[in-house]
């Protein structure tokens, strides 16, 4: 599976048009997937269907039965995961005056909308996906460390702000290095029957 991502947004003084002015804002917006034959009873589901789920998931509206899974970190548990949802390939363009954005996926994904919490002190361990993840700071504050920078220089992303790992054996951690529990809510897509967390041995770039 290859996944690409493209997305330009204008600067923030550019104003947005509203729906209603469809007379002057040109709107061009291409969804096109191939369909193939499956096995097994798994629905097709749209991509404004998962845009649906991320938004509920969010809102902690998405209920879920599942367990923690076990972790090689500390202070960190998965709360819930709603997943393998089965897609075909994914071909999506949208062009406005605000935003562009395509989204391009080659072979049958997985996608998971998983939500982690850790607790202050607590990390994730060392790990990798097989595909991109695009993460949300729900809670708290995320320190997120890359397994190949020689500094071990933290992305500090606070809550309401987001960050995407590039996945495809990409190791990294996060850690929770503020006073209050983060929770994070990642939407990964990933190779259909792949595993979705591989854990890592210490790239040794950090002195924890």
């Amino acid at each position: 599976m290859h996944v690409r991502f493209f997305h330009r947004i204008v600067s923030p003084g550019a104003r947005v048009p509203c729906p209603e002015e469809r007379g002057t804002d040109k709107l061009k917006t291409t969804v096109k997937t191939r369909r193939r034959a499956r096995t097994g009873a798994v629905a097709a589901l749209s991509v404004l269907g998962v845009a649906g789920l991320v938004v509920c998931s969010v809102l902690g509206i998405t209920s879920f039965s599942g367990t923690a899974l076990a972790t090689s970190g500390s202070g960190f548990t998965t709360t819930s995961v709603l997943g393998p949802i089965l897609f075909d390939e994914i071909d999506v363009k949208t062009h406005t005056e605000a935003q562009k954005v395509m989204i391009k996926t080659w072979g049958f994904s997985d996608v998971y909308i998983v939500t982690n919490v850790i607790t202050p002190g607590g990390y994730s361990g060392w790990h990798s996906h097989p595909g991109p993840s695009l993460v949300t700071v729900k809670s708290g504050t995320a320190s997120y460390y890359d397994g190949d920078d020689p500094t071990c220089t933290p992305h500090v992303v606070q809550a309401g702000n987001g960050f995407v790992d590039a996945g495809g054996g990409h190791v990294h951690m996060v850690r929770n290095e503020g006073a209050v529990d983060l929770e994070l809510v990642a939407v990964q897509i990933i190779p259909q029957g792949a595993a979705r967390r591989i854990e890592a041995p210490d790239p040794g770039n950090c002195p924890f």
